[in-house]
């Protein structure tokens, strides 16, 4: 009996010290603290670029006739916009519809823009169109719309590059006289 009962006392400390080593751990458990929300926000802004090449076209004009630019210009247009935007435009244009190109003397003779054409096959002008257009950029009777792209959910980022030819057609101009002509064709477009 004596046995039993240090064996009873044995199992009741033991009991006890488990009673007590839970307790203590219960004590130096895991605490959480209250949560905290963060609110993100994430800006992805528009992006409307063009970039030409070659930066320069030369011509060996011909009295009463037609000259080609010595190369096409490689126009590449990249975007990525809003889902507000209906059309992407790339308009070129000159400063002035009488002076296209100008020899630059005290009385200057002038190209004016209707002598002046643009091609874009994959574009608006697909045959060779004056640059008599009043664009959205541009000053009025001055520029050519070269292309119009329509835009959906599925090209609102994209890129593309577009050749544009040019002539400069002097059948109109019989009288200009021999010289240097010299002009700025700017390129620029717009999402509408």
């Amino acid at each position: 009996m004596k046995t039993s009962r240090r064996l009873l006392c044995r199992l009741c400390r033991i009991t006890t010290a488990g009673l007590m080593l839970s307790t203590v751990c219960m004590a130096f458990g895991q605490v959480n603290s209250n949560s905290v929300a963060i609110s993100l926000t994430a800006t992805l802004g528009e992006v409307l670029s063009i970039s030409a090449t070659p930066s320069s076209v030369s011509f060996t004009l011909v009295q009463g006739a037609t000259a080609t630019g010595s190369s096409p210009v490689a126009i590449q247009t990249t975007w990525l916009l809003l889902p507000t935007r209906a059309n992407l435009i790339l308009d070129g244009y000159f400063s002035s519809a009488t002076a296209a190109l100008t020899d630059g003397a005290t009385t200057p003779d002038n190209i004016p823009t209707s002598s002046v054409l643009g091609e874009v096959p994959t574009g608006t002008p697909t045959t060779f169109t004056a640059f008599t257009q009043s664009t959205a950029l541009g000053p009025t009777g001055a520029g050519l719309t070269l292309f119009t792209l329509p835009l959906t959910a599925l090209n609102r980022a994209g890129t593309r590059t577009d050749n544009l030819s040019l002539e400069i057609n002097l059948s109109a101009l019989p009288q200009l006289p021999a010289g240097t002509y010299t002009g700025t064709l700017t390129l620029q477009a717009q999402a509408l």
